[in-house]
């Protein structure tokens, strides 16, 4: 976890015209008015800047367009120049490949380190959030039981640690997937986010905020999995996995691995006006 800042991890899909609850809340971790809005993750970057900067017209933002299109490019003093006064970072969507493979070990990176150590935010939706992990989830089949073999997986820049994010999780049908990545390192946390659903990191906690659910695979206490035996494209079996589902102001205790029951601010449930 960030030893000052605040990670934010959206499930992709954030509200971004009704009530805004996600995106409001970025707003209030920013702690001044500087926001670098990183399209890094797509392959073609046109209309992001202009959503995002309607989306947070009226939140006393300025909002920097960060796109790196060749890795060389994050020497470029006019990139650098972007964190200037920079208070948060929020990545869009796309693919997370590409966020790791132009930005990780540069300088680039290097700076959004220093924002979080000293307090700022970096949120990142879909393939923004995936990419917090130090181990992300690439490809891999949805809607349907894990398969042995079928999951690709790549170093992420590891804003967390020994956690596993993935996104669109229910709307995607990813149970399957997340349960695989699992199987594979239960030393990890399976971390699936809904749509237009967050999970905010601070200290060595994780807060929901949204109108879905977090769903946390634990599988520290799995008595048995067949992921290293098992012929390629056999079904996974695993014994003795836990599983958490989370909604809106639920926490959970990294440390402990255990959840926290909470209650929105205007209590239980999620209501499309806030």
């Amino acid at each position: 976890m960030p030893e000052r800042g605040v990670l934010i991890a959206i499930g992709g899909g954030e509200d971004k015209e009704g009530g805004r609850t996600i995106l409001k809340e970025v707003r209030r971790r920013v702690p001044g008015r500087v926001l670098v809005l990183a399209t890094v993750a797509s392959h073609q970057p046109e209309g992001y800047f202009d959503m995002y900067e309607k989306a947070f017209e009226d939140m006393d933002l300025e909002l920097r367009e960060l796109y790196v299109n060749e890795r060389f490019e994050t020497n470029d003093p006019e990139k650098l120049k972007l964190f200037d006064g920079a208070c948060g970072v929020f990545f869009t969507g796309g693919d997370q490949l590409r966020i790791s493979s132009q930005i990780g070990d540069t300088p680039i990176e290097t700076r959004i380190r220093q924002i979080l150590e000293e307090g700022g935010v970096v949120a990142g939706t879909s393939a923004g959030a995936s990419m917090m992990s130090g181990t992300m989830l690439v490809r891999g089949q949805s809607s349907e039981s894990y398969r042995i073999g079928d999951l690709h997986m790549a170093p992420g820049l590891g804003l967390v640690r020994d956690m596993i994010i993935d996104q669109h999780f229910a709307e995607r049908g990813r149970i399957g997937r997340l349960l695989g990545a699992v199987a594979h390192n239960p030393r990890v946390l399976g971390v699936g986010i809904d749509e237009d659903t967050a999970v905010v990191f601070e200290d060595s906690k994780m807060k929901v905020i949204g109108r879905a659910a977090v769903y946390i695979v634990d599988g520290g206490e799995v008595t048995h999995s067949n992921v290293a035996e098992a012929e390629a494209d056999y079904a996974l079996s695993m014994h003795d996995v836990r599983l958490h589902v989370l909604t809106e102001g639920d926490e959970f205790d990294i440390k402990t691995r255990r959840p926290k029951g909470g209650m929105p601010e205007e209590g239980r449930g999620w209501s499309p006006s806030r």
